[in-house]
């Protein structure tokens, strides 16, 4: 079903990301990296919440072939970035060439944590998600600079900025999104749109809005400049 979307949008490739409250998908996605490893880079996900988590990581990694590690940061509950495990596991992924695919609680608290751990492991490739959890105009928390931090990280050369379930986030709005909009121009003027890459959050968010939407808000802005979509939306620079 995903393919056949991404074909009628006209997508070439998707990153596929897991969660928490989806149990682990480690199996079925291995699966699927492999049946298609031109379309889909998939992340494993150890289980975080367990000690001993980092030997996961290293059949994940070293045996099982993924390309990506996700961390639900936002639901570590507690449990640092950078203990001794999670450092352990971020020095593999730094050598191996492995992307850190990270979504931060809501604000700046785990900025600083996320700051040594790419202090310390300066060549790890890290997408930060949910465009920061920018803080939707209808939220109090607008003018709040604390998400802007997290973008502030993209400034360091090997960090990204992914904006899946920006359009859940400003759903309230619904399709086109002038919020979501201005958001992105934010992100732009913090750390430059080389450091934006477009996400869908496909498939919640097929519950609201088609898989093309999820893209097509972008490419109709005119707040935005042809460069700055081409950026987006995956030109290689």
């Amino acid at each position: 079903v995903f393919l056949s979307n991404m074909d009628y949008a006209q997508v070439g490739a998707a990153v596929v990301v897991q969660e928490f409250i989806d149990g682990l998908q480690n199996d079925y996605l291995e699966q699927v990296q492999r049946q298609y490893p031109d379309r889909f880079l998939c992340c494993g996900m150890p289980d975080y919440r367990q000690p001993g988590f980092y030997a996961q990581a290293e059949e994940l990694i070293l045996r099982r072939g993924f390309r990506g590690i996700a961390i639900p940061g936002h639901r570590l509950l507690g449990k640092p970035l950078t203990d001794d495990e999670m450092m352990r596991m971020f020095r593999l992924m730094e050598e191996k060439d492995i992307v850190l695919s990270i979504t931060l609680e809501d604000g700046d608290r785990q900025v600083s944590e996320l700051s040594e751990v790419i202090s310390a492991c300066p060549q790890l490739r890290i997408a930060i998600g949910h465009l920061g959890m920018a803080n939707p105009p209808q939220s109090p928390c607008w003018e709040n600079p604390s998400w802007r931090r997290q973008i502030a990280l993209a400034q360091h050369p090997k960090v990204m900025i992914e904006m899946g379930g920006i359009t859940w986030l400003y759903n309230a709005e619904f399709y086109p999104f002038p919020s979501a909009i201005r958001a992105i121009r934010e992100v732009i003027d913090i750390a430059g749109a080389d450091k934006l890459m477009w996400g869908s959050d496909y498939p919640r968010t097929i519950t609201a809005i088609t898989y093309r939407m999820s893209y097509d808000f972008i490419l109709k802005s005119e707040e935005l400049s042809d460069t700055d979509k081409r950026l987006i939306l995956g030109e290689k620079i």
